[in-house]
């Protein structure tokens, strides 16, 4: 019985995750529970689940969850901020974290979890793609942790990859990020001048939040990918390929001109238990591929013009040292703004492209670098943004 701390329990992945240990609630036992701002959302898996601890955004928050949880005889100790949530994942009762917040708030929490020996199924991208060098830095040095990808690429890339792949990276000609290409998939630079956040938020295959479907939407999230796929696998021949129907993953091409790809249904449970199980399998509850309707599989190339966060995020990734960072944050702010309706969709690269051109060659060598990098380079995106 392995007990899990689900790290953003009340979005996307956090429901998928507990659907998976739904279906094998003989193996996990659900230990920590946390969310940003959704009370009655945390109160319910909070009575079903019988978590040891759920943290909270605010005080405020968690003083509400707690008199609810008191009226049902709940026991769970309810916390409020990020600090406990990086205390809950170093203690010694967890095996298992899930990290699934959001954007670069994720990294110190993730971090955390792999310096106290935790096996972390990782869906934060943005941890890796801020702060990758540091990250496989402690993996390496830390032999009892593990970092398991869940987003789909990546899952699909381990299961194309042999499991002693560290060892047969010669073997590799290249790795193959598919994408569905996201709402605007095949419109002109034209049509994406007037597109609207209500647009873009209508993802034709996957759901999920706001933050990551908008990215999606300018193929930032394909580029994100990349970063990680880079840090992960330790292979930097990556490409991406557009396959609107989302059933090939990824793919990985070898020496022989050999190509292993995986392919399954877009739902993020396949690979939360593929991850939650590694190297075996279990039910994930996720449906089936029904080869007789699947009358077609198609790809294209990226259009880089059309979609320059993509472009943008191959060049941090060749720039190094904290481009990369510089691209997350920048695009994280103009992602909110863009939300907001300050910025229209073609600001959100020129943002990103300012911020990489204003701290062009700074370097990190630490996480609280990492962070103080992340919060001059929103302060500067911010102050780029006109109300």
């Amino acid at each position: 019985m392995q007990k899990i701390a689900i790290l953003g329990s009340t979005g996307s992945i956090g429901c998928n995750s507990l659907e998976v240990i739904r279906h094998n609630i003989d193996k996990y036992q659900v230990f920590a529970l946390t969310a940003h701002s959704q009370v009655e959302k945390l109160l319910k898996q909070c009575i079903e689940f019988k978590p040891q601890y759920a943290v909270i955004g605010n005080e405020i928050k968690a003083q509400q969850l707690r008199e609810q949880l008191k009226n049902h005889n709940i026991a769970t100790t309810v916390l409020s901020n990020h600090i406990d949530i990086s205390t809950i994942v170093a203690m010694p009762e967890i095996d298992v974290v899930i990290s699934a917040i959001v954007g670069a708030q994720g990294l110190h929490s993730t971090y955390t979890a792999i310096l106290n020996s935790k096996k972390v199924l990782l869906a934060n991208k943005e941890s890796l793609v801020a702060a990758g060098k540091l990250i496989t830095q402690v993996l390496q040095q830390n032999s009892k942790s593990q970092l398991i990808p869940i987003d789909s690429e990546h899952s699909a890339i381990l299961q194309s990859l042999p499991h002693d792949y560290t060892e047969k990276k010669h073997l590799v000609s290249s790795i193959i990020l598919t994408a569905s290409g996201g709402p605007f998939y095949q419109f002109s630079a034209q049509q994406l001048q007037n597109v609207t956040p209500d647009m873009a938020l209508r993802h034709p295959n996957w759901t999920m939040g706001k933050k990551i479907t908008i990215d999606s939407s300018t193929l930032m999230n394909k580029g994100l990918e990349v970063i990680e796929a880079y840090w992960l696998f330790g292979i930097d021949k990556l490409e991406v390929v557009i396959h609107p129907q989302s059933i090939i993953h990824s793919m990985v091409e070898y020496i022989d001109g050999s190509v292993i790809a995986q392919l399954g249904t877009p739902d993020m449970k396949t690979p939360i238990a593929y991850a939650l199980a590694y190297p075996n399998r279990i039910v994930s509850g996720s449906p089936k591929i029904n080869f007789k309707q699947l009358k077609s599989l198609t790809f294209d190339v990226p259009d880089y013009d059309s979609f320059p966060c993509l472009k943008l995020a191959f060049e941090a990734l060749k720039m190094g040292r904290a481009a990369p960072a510089i691209l997350n944050a920048a695009n994280e702010v103009a992602v909110a703004a863009f939300l907001a309706g300050k910025i229209k969709f073609y600001a959100i690269n020129d943002l990103i492209e300012k911020a990489l051109n204003k701290f062009v060659g700074v370097d990190y060598f630490s996480i609280d670098e990492v962070l103080q990098i992340d919060k001059e380079c929103r302060k500067f995106a911010q102050s780029q943004i006109v109300n």
